[in-house]
């Protein structure tokens, strides 16, 4: 998400399904989030979606079911206009940078207050980047994954995080000014301050509710009420309640808020299986779902439902884990893993309209992309050949799959697994299948015991930079890939501390080549998906970060 780091404006073309996305630096463009606003037009929504969140509070953790609900109810100083990758003002107006890049101006929007009537200031942003830098224990830490991947470290870094901290200090000028100040300049802001996990919360309600406790018990974590009750920002809505038993999650309009929601009332359904997501829109109980099977758009369409497809921006692999099983060291059995899948027949039989096979990790859409890479077209003679090489030809994998889950990147793990493992099969790898829940063992297993020898990953890009993919993936040891290459990290640093432009381009762009020589997973297609709602619901924007806005929503 972070993009640049001098006083200039950057707009790269993005080609999606949905036409053309522009990323702008631009930090004095004008905002247009009270477009729309002045106030609802009554009723609730009820949206279905695959799973239940984590929990509500965004700094501890990177998954899409918290963040659904958080961004209705969290702002964070800048956000994407809507439906685009472009930046525009949301709690600040404007923002600058220092000519070194290690200073970062923010000028506030006033007259804010969060849910629970706390005044948003320049005081509450310096609370909330210093509750992230000064956060204590390695449980609460490890689970921060967006801020180790952009701040690199803590003022004690414990349990794993091991970087030295950008982030210096924060001084609040006066109530409209507050100023960030780095160690060093990062080649990715500002677009990183869109980032849900930096979303600004009420610093009386994380301190009345003891916010930064957060407890560890084998591969469980356990957060404060705070994080599953009170959650206090400035966004169009707050939460009023998460009944899991039912799971539901109730949003009730915010009147402190700047943005004033149409709805009175937005409940997010847990429905996990797709035909009941799909009955219960027909039945009227819910006005909307998340990831319909692209098998379906046809029928949905012809019942006058909306198919809002999303532009791509998301990449699907199959991660490799060298630390478990030895053979995976190995070079060329990485290689001939990737040889072994057949990413064309999987990507136009198993993904929605608009998808493409993969050749990197970097989708076509993002500066740092290049054509020139070392590339694996489907060859299961040659896959074998590898094998053979590395004294693998009896290799066998135990291969990790999520279930109770549908992401942008992969609508049904389930088919994904099969079609991948019987690929592989035919190659002559054994397959233990290992099947997850994803908020039930599976993210921990994978990211954080690293259990598995493969296992099945992606991501949606939060902001267009290269380094939100391979940075995030391959900028440091990770379990969830457990290996160490000196190399290709210091390639990935030196990239994300490139000057914007051609220059920090080019770096990605060379350090992708690495990557693919060294083959550290399997980069499988560049899937797209969709939302689906209701004829009756007008004012949702599909977003290529899945970043929807039910502030604009109305049900007629």
């Amino acid at each position: 998400m972070l993009q640049t780091r001098v006083a200039r404006t950057r707009r790269i073309a993005l080609i999606g399904l949905a036409g053309a996305l522009a990323v702008s630096m631009t930090a004095c463009a004008t905002s247009d989030r009270d477009a729309g606003g002045g106030g609802g037009t009554g009723g609730t929504m009820v949206f279905g979606t695959v799973g239940n969140p984590k929990m509500f509070d965004p700094a501890f953790t990177d998954e899409g079911e918290t963040y659904r609900v958080t961004r209705q109810i969290l702002d964070t100083l800048v956000q994407n206009k809507a439906g685009t990758a472009e930046l525009e003002p949301s709690l600040a107006e404007k923002w600058a940078p220092s000519n070194d890049g290690k200073t970062w101006t923010f000028n506030l929007k006033q007259g804010v207050k969060f849910s629970d009537g706390t005044v948003f200031d320049a005081a509450a942003v310096c609370a909330n980047f210093d509750r992230w830098y000064n956060m204590k224990g390695a449980a609460a830490q490890s689970q921060m994954i967006y801020y180790g991947d952009v701040f690199e470290g803590f003022a004690h870094n414990e349990g794993k995080a091991t970087g030295d901290p950008v982030y210096k200090s924060c001084e609040a000028k006066d109530p409209a000014t507050a100023v960030l100040n780095l160690t060093k300049a990062k080649g990715a802001f500002p677009a990183a301050f869109t980032l849900p996990a930096f979303a600004m919360q009420s610093p009386t309600a994380m301190k009345k509710y003891d916010a930064d406790k957060v407890t560890q018990s084998g591969d469980s974590f356990t957060y404060s009420d705070y994080a599953y009750k009170y959650v206090s920002g400035t966004g169009p809505f707050k939460l009023e309640g998460w009944d899991q038993g039912k799971g539901e999650i109730t949003m009730v309009r915010n009147d402190q808020s700047a943005v004033k929601a149409k709805l009175d009332k937005l409940i997010f359904k847990v429905i996990p299986d797709e035909n009941a997501r799909k009955q219960a829109l027909k039945a009227g109980d819910i006005q909307g779902y998340d990831y319909p099977a692209p098998a379906d758009y046809g029928l949905l369409r012809n019942d006058k439902n909306q198919v809002l497809i999303r532009p791509s921006f998301s990449v699907l692999y199959l991660g490799i884990n060298q630390k478990n099983n030895p053979k995976l060291a190995d070079v060329r059995v990485r290689q001939a893993l990737a040889y072994g899948v057949n990413r064309a027949q999987f990507s136009q039989s198993k993904l929605a309209e608009g998808s493409e096979p993969a050749t990197e990790f970097v989708p076509k859409a993002i500066a740092g992309y290049t054509d020139d890479v070392t590339k694996y077209p489907y060859d299961p003679a040659k896959a074998k050949d590898l094998l053979a090489q590395a004294g693998a030809s009896n290799l066998t994998l135990k291969f990790y799959y999520p279930t109770e889950v549908t992401r942008p990147y992969m609508p049904n793990p389930a088919d994904t697994f099969t079609a991948i493992s019987e690929d592989l099969r035919k190659i002559g790898v054994t397959i233990e299948p290992v099947a997850k829940p994803w908020n039930g063992g599976y993210k921990d297993d994978v990211q954080q015991a690293g259990k598995q020898d493969i296992h099945l990953l992606g991501w949606t890009g939060d902001y267009n930079d290269a380094g939100n993919f391979v940075g995030t993936f391959f900028g440091r040891k990770k379990t969830e890939f457990g290996f160490d290459n000196a190399d290709l990290f210091k390639a990935l640093g030196d990239a994300d501390a490139a000057a914007a432009g051609e220059a920090h381009t080019k770096a990605y762009q060379e350090a992708n080549k690495k990557i693919m020589e060294y083959v550290p997973a399997v980069p499988v297609a560049y899937p797209t998906s969709a939302l689906v709602v209701s004829e009756k619901v007008k004012g949702i924007t599909p977003s290529p970060l899945t970043d929807e806005r039910f502030s604009t929503a109305t049900v007629n």
